[in-house]
């Protein structure tokens, strides 16, 4: 069989995936998430007199560590299985990210196993988010510089 003539089969057989289906799934769960961390964060906010400014980082800090007790607990996985995107977009998805490389290791101990894969994705994440942050401002600087733009 010559490769045209099997790739030809190989899309008459493959069935189509449901694209709408699942770009609402995603984008319904990915919204209940964002809407929990703005529940989370008006909590912040209305509790202990938080600004909208500095409830972000507490906000985004409990949204992690509810996506890791759901990992931990084998939910956050169902939740991913149904959702897709919708569930490893928001900051939730970084949470499960990195506590899943560490229940991964768990059998290898706690030190080498857990705590030496526990920030293999976010020392990645923090990297990138560090230098994509340094180009960004030095883009601002230099139209705001030669006034392209004024900030």
């Amino acid at each position: 069989m010559e490769k045209e003539q099997y790739q030809q089969l190989e899309q008459n057989v493959t069935p189509k995936p449901p694209y709408l289906k699942n770009v609402a799934k995603a984008f319904f769960v990915g919204g209940f998430i964002c809407a929990i961390g703005q529940a989370v964060s008006l909590f912040y906010m209305i509790f202990f007199n938080f600004t909208e400014a500095t409830a972000g980082n507490p906000t985004v800090a409990t949204m992690v560590f509810f996506a890791m007790i759901l990992t931990g607990l084998g939910l956050y996985k169902r939740i991913g299985q149904f959702a897709g995107a919708g569930s490893a977009v928001p900051v939730t998805g970084f949470g499960n990210a990195v506590i899943s490389a560490a229940i991964e290791h768990r059998s290898e101990g706690v030190v080498l196993g857990v705590g030496g894969n526990l920030f293999k994705l976010a020392g990645s994440v923090v990297l990138f988010g560090v230098v994509s942050a340094f180009f960004v401002a030095l883009i601002k600087y230099i139209l705001v510089t030669i006034g392209v733009v004024s900030w």
